[in-house]
C-alpha cells in the first residue's frame, strides 16, 4: 500500500511504525473471509482491509476521528483472525491499537458512552471494585429489560445480563507447595477480573503445578495487566499497569529467579506478551519489559513443556474445545491445549468455524452488545452440534460469554487437567460412565 506522510509526521515513533504496516497491505482481501464483523455485517469497511483504509486515511492527514471512523474501528473485536490469515505479515494489532489511542485522543463521543468507558475502566481492573459492582448487579438485573430498550443504556443492559448470578468467595487460599525438590519456579497471574468471576481457575493450576512439583509464587503488587483500558485506546493506563507488573515481576526474577510467568487468561497473555514492544520507547523499562514478555508463558504452552506423568483416571467424556482468539491468534498457541486434553483422557471435538471470534473480546460484549451476541449464539450452535457433554477454554471472557447462552457446562482447561491428574472434579461436569469419581489428591 503507497503512502503519503511527511518527514514531520514520520518522526513520530508510533506514526512511523504504523507506515511501515500501512505499507505491508497488498489489498489480498484474505482477511475478509476470517473476519467476524465482515462474515456477519457484509460490510468492507467492517473488515481489516476497510479498516485500513480508515486508518491511513485518519493518520496519513493528521486529522481527527469522525464519527464513520469510530463506528467502525469500534466494531473491530481485535480477535487478530486476520493477523493468522495475513500472507503479508500485516501487523493489525498495533494498527489498530494505534488508531485506537488516536481516537481517544481526538473524538468526542456521546456522554453515555463516556460514561459506560470511564466506569469499565474504572472498576474492571480493580477486583475490590469489581466485587462490589457485582453485587449492586444483583439488584440491578430486575431492570435489565429497561436499560435495553434505551439505545445509549444497552451496555448497562449487557453488564448486568453478564453478571454471575453468585459471586464466588473473596477468601484464596494459600498456594500448595511442592512435595519433593522444585523442578522449576513460576510465578502465577493473578489478574484482574478473572480473580473475581472465577478463582478457582488459578486455585486449579496452582495445585497441578504444585503436583508436578513446579514452585508457585504471587508477586507483591502485581495487577492487572492493562488490556482492558489497553483496548479502549487509554494508553497511558495501559502502560502504567504495565510498568506496575513489570516492577512487581522484576523484583522477584532478582530475589531467586523465575523459568516463567504462568497466565491462565489468554487475553491477559497476549498483552503481556507484548509489554516489550509498548513500553520500547522507556529507557527505564524497555530492557525490563523485554525480559517480562520472554517470560510469559500460557498455562498450556508451559505444561506442554513438562513431562507429565500419566493421568490418575481416564476420563473418557468429549469436550467441545473452544480456542479463545488470543490464545489461537495472538499468541499462535493452537496445538497444546488440545493435546493436552487427549493425552489426560478426554475426547477433543473443535467446533465448526473454531477460528472466528465468540464476541466476548474484553469489553466487546458490553459495548458492542448486539453484533456479540450474534457471534455468540453462531458460537454456541457449532459448539452444541459437536455433541460434547462440556466445554473448555482458556480465557475467562469466553467462559463467561458462552455461558451466557448454552446450558453447556463451560470451564477452564487447567480445570479438567487438574481434575484428570487428582484433583477435584470441576462443578457442572458430569461423571464418566463406568468410572469412580477419582480422590482429590492433596498438593
Amino acid at each position: 500500500m503507497q503512502t503519503n506522510f511527511t518527514p514531520e509526521q514520520l518522526a513520530n515513533p508510533q506514526t512511523a511504525e504504523s507506515e511501515a504496516i500501512l505499507r505491508k497491505c497488498v489489498h489480498c482481501g484474505f482477511c475478509t473471509a476470517t473476519c467476524p464483523t465482515y462474515v456477519e455485517l457484509g460490510n468492507e469497511l467492517d473488515s481489516p482491509r476497510g479498516r485500513i483504509y480508515l486508518i491511513k486515511d485518519m493518520l496519513e492527514k493528521g486529522r481527527p476521528a469522525d464519527r464513520e471512523t469510530v463506528t467502525h474501528i469500534d466494531r473491530c473485536l481485535s480477535c487478530l483472525s486476520c493477523m493468522s490469515t495475513c500472507p503479508s505479515g500485516v501487523n493489525y494489532m498495533h494498527l489498530v491499537d494505534h488508531a485506537r489511542v488516536h481516537i481517544e485522543k481526538t473524538y468526542r463521543r456521546p456522554i453515555l458512552d463516556r460514561m459506560i468507558r470511564t466506569m469499565l475502566a474504572q472498576v474492571l481492573p480493580y477486583p475490590g471494585r469489581f466485587r462490589l459492582a457485582l453485587g449492586l448487579a444483583k439488584v440491578g438485573r430486575p431492570f435489565a429489560s429497561i436499560f435495553r430498550a434505551i439505545p445509549g443504556l444497552k451496555p448497562v443492559a449487557s453488564m448486568l445480563e453478564l453478571a454471575p448470578q453468585h459471586r464466588p468467595s473473596a477468601n484464596a487460599a494459600p498456594l500448595p507447595r511442592p512435595k519433593e525438590m522444585p523442578r522449576g519456579r513460576v510465578a502465577l497471574l493473578a489478574g484482574c477480573a478473572q480473580s473475581v468471576l472465577d478463582p478457582g481457575i488459578n486455585a486449579a493450576a496452582a495445585r497441578l503445578l504444585a503436583r508436578l512439583n513446579v514452585e508457585v509464587v504471587q508477586p507483591a503488587g502485581e495487577g492487572c495487566c492493562g488490556a482492558l483500558v489497553h483496548h479502549m485506546g487509554r494508553e497511558e493506563k495501559a502502560l502504567e499497569f504495565a510498568r506496575h507488573n513489570v516492577d512487581a515481576w522484576t523484583r522477584v526474577i532478582e530475589n531467586g529467579g523465575l523459568d516463567a510467568i504462568i497466565i491462565t487468561t489468554s487475553g491477559c497473555g497476549t498483552t503481556i506478551k507484548d509489554y516489550g514492544h509498548m513500553l520500547r520507547l522507556d529507557p527505564l523499562y524497555a530492557e525490563k519489559a523485554a525480559r517480562v514478555s520472554a517470560l510469559a508463558k500460557d498455562v498450556t504452552e508451559y505444561l506442554a513443556t513438562l513431562d507429565l506423568p500419566e493421568p490418575s483416571f481416564a476420563p473418557g467424556l468429549t469436550i467441545a474445545y473452544h480456542s479463545a482468539c488470543s490464545l489461537q491468534h495472538g499468541q499462535k498457541i493452537t496445538r497444546q491445549p488440545k493435546a493436552l486434553l487427549t493425552r489426560a483422557g478426554f475426547v477433543v471435538k473443535e467446533p465448526r468455524e473454531a477460528h472466528l471470534c465468540c464476541g466476548s473480546a474484553g469489553t466487546y460484549n458490553i459495548l458492542q452488545p448486539e453484533i456479540s451476541r450474534r457471534l455468540r449464539d453462531r458460537k454456541v450452535k457449532n459448539i452444541e452440534a459437536t455433541g460434547a457433554v462440556a466445554v473448555a477454554a482458556g480465557n475467562i471472557g469466553c467462559i463467561t460469554q458462552i455461558a451466557s447462552g448454552s446450558a453447556l457446562p463451560i470451564v477452564h482447561t487447567i480445570e479438567l487437567l487438574d481434575w484428570a491428574y487428582g484433583g477435584p472434579k470441576p462443578a457442572g461436569i458430569p461423571m464418566p460412565d463406568r468410572q469412580a469419581e477419582p480422590a482429590t489428591v492433596a498438593a
